[in-house]
């Protein structure tokens, strides 16, 4: 049986670089190298019809009826997951919004 003292250590470089591939394989992550919202060379007219996306009034309700149950901690487990899902698409949204105000702001009216 081996001891505590013969497990190979983990020396802080490599830590942090374990540390880094998970960040940079999150999702924010992987949706910021996608999206790319600070760029801005999207057409105008794509620019503009994104900016036109948006939830609607029955998802809204949706999303602030799982948000207040969610602070009472009364969220079944589908529920819970329907709002990670609102959450996943927004911040997609979210992203893809940026974008498009960035590529408005950069090209030629």
């Amino acid at each position: 049986m081996y001891g505590a003292e013969r497990l190979p250590r983990i020396s802080r470089c490599a830590k942090k670089h374990s540390m880094s591939i998970q960040l940079e394989s999150s999702e924010a992550a992987i949706l910021n190298r996608l999206i790319q919202p600070d760029s801005g060379d999207w057409p105008r007219a794509a620019a503009e019809a994104i900016l036109g996306i948006g939830f609607n009034e029955t998802d809204r309700d949706r999303m602030t009826t799982l948000l207040e149950k969610s602070k009472t901690g009364n969220l079944t487990n589908e529920e819970s997951e329907a709002l990670e899902h609102y959450r996943h698409i927004g911040k997609l949204l979210e992203l893809m919004k940026s974008r498009a105000r960035r590529s408005l702001q950069t090209s030629p009216s």
